[in-house]
């Protein structure tokens, strides 16, 4: 695992964190989606970059 990666993957983690809390708070329904298009998006990277 490299450090980009891992970064990735943590702020992917991060956005998911996100979602469900803005979820819980009745957020508007376009913002969650759009962070979670964002979360896809950095976790799947980072394990693209995966040095396995």
């Amino acid at each position: 695992m490299n450090g980009l990666s891992t970064v990735l993957i943590v702020v992917g983690l991060f956005f998911v964190g996100g979602i469900i809390s803005f979820v819980k708070q009745k957020m508007p329904t376009s913002l969650v989606v759009l962070l979670s298009i964002g979360a896809v998006l950095c976790i799947g990277t980072g394990l693209l970059y995966l040095e396995v």
